[in-house]
């Protein structure tokens, strides 16, 4: 047997490698998001800790939980039940964050959000996190759809990871570098 297979929970048996490459793209998207970060430290904006709240933690919330989600996978537990209770904490959890998420979009200033940002920042996540949450009531008569709809989950946060990422760095680089670097050059200044 490879090593890192979850022999404990056949029905496991046929994610691992689907959980190895989420688990790996999310942690290279973590780090890429710190790598952004750090760039842009030395452009202040009017509002970036709000906005940063808002609109940059979501997307490492999403990542970390695929992370989480891709370990979880592949723990060797016993049981299936324990595994379906963590995704249904990790929904739960995430249920709860989506509401912080809409109050720190509606409390920053920097940025008024659009349908756009709505559906990726708050509907989207809101609802892989209720697959998750609903895993330990799904386990009990069909465990393979559960975990279907917990790897769909794990799928879409990611993707909505990618789509936030892009955006954030998008806006960052076309809207708000230029205003930065005419804000700096007195030559640029009517």
């Amino acid at each position: 047997m490879m090593a890192g297979m979850n022999i404990a929970i056949p029905e496991l048996l046929p994610w691992q490698g689907f959980y190895s490459i989420l688990g790996s793209a999310a942690g290279a998207l973590i780090g890429l998001q710190f790598v952004v970060l750090t760039l842009i430290a030395e452009r202040p904006a009017q509002d970036a800790e709000l906005a940063t709240a808002a609109f940059g933690s979501p997307t490492v919330v999403h990542f970390a939980s695929v992370l989480f989600l891709s370990a979880l996978l592949n723990v060797p537990f016993q049981s299936i039940l324990c595994v379906a209770l963590l995704c249904g904490l990790l929904g739960l959890v995430g249920i709860a964050y989506s509401g912080i998420v809409v109050r720190r979009l509606r409390r920053q200033a920097a940025y008024e959000p659009i349908l756009e940002d709505w559906v990726f920042h708050v509907a989207l996540p809101f609802l892989a996190y209720i697959a998750l949450s609903l895993t330990p009531l799904a386990v009990f008569r069909h465990p393979r759809a559960a975990f279907l709809g917990v790897g769909g989950a794990a799928l879409l946060l990611l993707f909505i990871g990618i789509h936030n990422a892009w955006d954030n760095v998008s806006y960052l680089v076309l809207v708000h570098a230029p205003k930065w670097k005419s804000a700096q050059n007195p030559a640029d200044r009517p």
